[in-house]
């Protein structure tokens, strides 16, 4: 198995505990963690200083390509860092074999390094997160197995491969079909501030692609209105299709009145082209069933009433 080089990008790792047992876990894997540093820095909510954070994120232009790059966590931090990331040794590194893994708020890091060079990184497991995880005794939680397994296939075959069987209730008149093109995405409140900006990669760039997206934390009316933006600023409408994964960990109120995640997809759905297939369930998120997929590769799906199937090689 390949070496794991951490970066903390973002928001400082929340428990000093779960950083331990997340070393321990990749190691029992036969795993070698490497800049563990990382994980103990610490400036107000930020995994280090700006200067720090950029620092690392330059630096991977030297990491060997025999290292998996893999993020820390989520949190907010890489927006002000933006302006003086070194896009282009980057993406020179990743075309010689570097791979680089992550989500939440490693979107606006893989959608930016999409738009300025159109190198491929992977949306899949973090650190923190899937290597981590703690019972309520703090006993470390094994790796997800469906997780690992996709993880694993990303690293070594470059490819993806998945069926997924979930009834589809937004398919519209693309009630069944395939399609292909470039597979882009990630977090949803992620792209929908970056709409307007130099770092959401272009029409042109994403015209019949296949955008898929996530999130955590947001209330159903949140998740509609920011899907409405993307849909009034064109971006929903350029899509061959549009991959809901995971919208998890919200809470619902009495003053919904019945109102819900279901209502607000579908309220997006009437005004989405009717031939353009809106599929759910993807496994994908923060959550621990989750694939590893190429943004800004070439992907191919296959969707009916029943479910879908979605493969890539890069």
């Amino acid at each position: 198995m390949r070496h794991i080089h951490l970066i903390a990008p973002s928001g400082a790792c929340l428990d000093p505990r779960s950083s331990v047992l997340g070393i321990e876990s990749l190691r029992a894997l036969g795993i070698d963690v490497r800049n563990i540093e990382c994980l103990d820095r610490v400036f107000q909510r930020f995994a280090g200083t700006d200067l720090e954070r950029l620092t690392e994120l330059n630096q991977l232009s030297g990491v060997s390509a025999k290292n998996v790059v893999m993020v820390t966590r989520g949190g907010y931090g890489l927006h002000r860092l933006l302006h003086e990331i070194d896009w282009s040794t980057i993406s020179a590194n990743i075309k010689n074999g570097l791979q680089i893994c992550g989500h939440s708020d490693f979107t606006v890091f893989q959608l930016a390094l999409l738009a300025k060079t159109g190198a491929i990184t992977l949306a899949g497991p973090m650190f923190n997160y899937d290597f981590a995880s703690q019972t309520e005794q703090g006993d470390v939680i094994p790796p997800n197995a469906f997780m690992w397994k996709h993880f694993q296939r990303a690293l070594d075959d470059r490819s993806l491969n998945c069926q997924i069987l979930a009834p589809q209730s937004y398919l519209s008149q693309a009630t069944a079909g395939k399609s292909s093109g470039l597979l882009w995405g990630g977090n949803l409140t992620i792209l929908a501030g970056l709409v307007g900006t130099p770092y959401l990669p272009s029409f042109e760039k994403t015209k019949g692609g296949i955008l898929f997206l996530e999130d955590v934390n947001e209330h159903p009316y949140r998740i509609e209105r920011m899907l409405m933006q993307l849909l009034d600023a064109g971006i929903l409408s350029n899509q061959s299709a549009i991959l809901l994964g995971g919208f998890s960990a919200f809470r619902l109120h009495a003053n919904d009145r019945g109102y819900s995640l279901d209502i607000a997809i579908d309220a997006v759905r009437k005004r989405i082209p009717s031939s353009i297939p809106v599929i759910t369930e993807l496994p994908f998120g923060h959550q621990a069933d989750k694939l590893t997929l190429p943004v800004g590769a070439l992907a191919h799906i296959q969707f009916d009433p029943h479910g879908f199937a979605i493969q890539s090689q890069w």
